[in-house]
């Protein structure tokens, strides 16, 4: 018997070396061709799930089957959601409700107050925003108001970038949580909620608190307006190309508005009022929360509760916000029914390449559960004693730093440690999806398209962008990490 047994340890160690052997091949491979080969994140996800599967000990057939099964799942739970938040950001931009949500706020505050206004203004218009669309849509707005106010630029754009990364990196529906909430199991309300909580003081503390800090020590000129707020919200940013790229390699800020020739009427013959504008940008929001308390809080044969749980299920909860944007967006701001259809149609070429990355990544998910990977993570960190939550934050650092991508950190970490979610109760998983979220932010440097958009919008050396951008960056992953583990002790 005894020699049974160490032959069994011997077969198991050997097949865990495989398993390890084939992760690392696996994911260098993803990195390799995205970082040094330059090759579109997807094309490398499927490279990559195909040599982690062969090499992991499944049949080449089984690991096609794996990797489509991956696809198939994410596209149909995390496909829908992103599409139809890409509507309202579509309506939002084109109909100027973000600028009438910023100039609202920018005018009506001190000048001392205008960094935690920036800041509380990109965090809003952020919710249905992907990252790049706000920057573009607000750093005209930063540029004019440091100028106007002699603010330091630093002490006003800090801000608006927290406010848009941290939105991006830990609340729904941006791709990122949406990818880690599908992989883990979470609950989408719960992990909202949690989510919201965590962003505060992120935004706070690497916004205006690291904004003013950072801008007595680095004095930067106001750079020169390359674009106003008219080609910004039309159909070209007036260089004759769509926009800038954002960290998985592709053109997004044109995905938030009507691609060029679907502009088939006058632009808004009046801007949206600002309270229909942040009811329309809040109602999905504010659906997928009641539903969560009302998870926590109401008995499950209750009849509100069946109610809530229909009206903040994500499709419905993002649905009803599209809805509601063809007519305060849309209707109210003088668009006919053409130009809004235009206008929603032209939200989804450009989040094209978005879904087909998110869906790949997918699939390299599945081949890691199914080749055994996940599971071997999961015995390690049993072994080691180490919490899941600083396991998912540390593989979404490794591989962020690696890649440069904050959603392709979060899909691979999310699949590596996606078995330690079963043992984990709700509230715990929900955690876990935005440690993983958080752990994506970390350091953002030169490998990352982020980084120079940045460093070229404020016209800034590589130093001053690391010291600013990237530094900030950190202080969100760090804070949200420190959040996630505060909570944990509390929920």
């Amino acid at each position: 018997m005894t020699v049974l047994a160490a032959a069994e340890d011997v077969a198991s160690d050997a097949g865990d070396f495989q398993l390890v052997l084939a992760a690392i091949l696996g994911i260098a491979v993803v990195v390799l061709l995205i970082t040094w080969l330059k090759v579109h994140p997807f094309l490398a996800l499927i490279l990559g799930s195909l040599l982690l599967g062969v090499i992991g000990g499944l049949a080449f057939a089984d690991t096609i089957t794996s990797f489509q099964a991956g696809v198939g799942a994410t596209v149909g739970n995390v496909g829908v959601l992103i599409a139809l938040g890409a509507m309202i950001g579509g309506l939002l931009a084109e109909s100027g409700g973000a600028d009438r949500i910023v100039n609202a706020f920018v005018d009506r505050v001190s000048t001392r107050r205008l960094p935690w206004a920036m800041a509380g203004v990109a965090a809003l218009i952020g919710i249905p925003l992907f990252f790049e669309v706000g920057v573009v849509l607000l750093i005209p707005i930063v540029l004019l108001v440091a100028r106007r106010t002699s603010l330091p630029v630093l002490s006003v754009g800090i801000p608006a970038l927290a406010g848009l990364s941290v939105l991006h990196g830990l609340v729904p529906p941006h791709p990122g949580p949406l990818v880690a909430i599908d992989a883990l199991g979470a609950n989408l309300g719960r992990t909202l909620l949690f989510g919201l909580i965590c962003a505060i003081p992120c935004v706070i503390l690497a916004g205006p608190v690291f904004g003013t800090w950072i801008s007595r020590r680095l004095d930067l000129p106001v750079p020169v307006m390359f674009g106003s707020r008219d080609n910004v919200n039309r159909d070209g940013d007036g260089d004759g190309t769509s926009g800038p790229v954002d960290d998985l390699g592709g053109v997004t800020s044109g995905g938030q508005r009507a691609t060029a020739g679907t502009a088939v009427e006058a632009p808004p013959r009046r801007l949206p009022g600002l309270v229909p504008t942040i009811i329309t940008v809040l109602l999905p929001v504010v659906l997928m929360l009641l539903r969560a308390i009302g998870e926590l809080t109401l008995d499950e044969d209750s009849g509100l509760r069946s109610v809530l749980d229909v009206l903040g299920t994500p499709m419905i909860a993002l649905l009803a916000g599209v809805i509601l944007a063809m007519f305060t967006l849309g209707t109210a701001v003088g668009f006919g029914r053409q130009k809004i259809s235009a206008t929603l149609g032209g939200s989804l070429p450009a989040i094209a390449g978005i879904l087909l990355i998110v869906a790949a990544g997918g699939g390299f998910k599945q081949v890691l559960i199914d080749a055994g990977v996940g599971d071997l993570v999961g015995r390690a960190a049993d072994d080691l004693n180490l919490n899941a939550l600083i396991l998912g934050w540390l593989v979404a650092v490794g591989i962020r730093l690696a890649t440069g991508s904050a959603t392709v950190a979060t899909i691979t970490a999310a699949g590596i440690v996606a078995p330690l979610a079963a043992g984990l109760d709700a509230n715990t998983v929900a955690l876990l999806a935005l440690a993983i979220g958080a752990g994506s932010l970390f350091f953002s440097h030169v490998n990352d398209a982020g980084f120079w958009l940045v460093k070229e919008y404020f016209g800034m050396t590589v130093g001053q962008t690391i010291k600013s951008w990237s530094v900030m960056e950190t202080i969100i992953s760090v804070v949200g990490l420190l959040t996630v583990l505060g909570l944990s002790v509390v929920v």
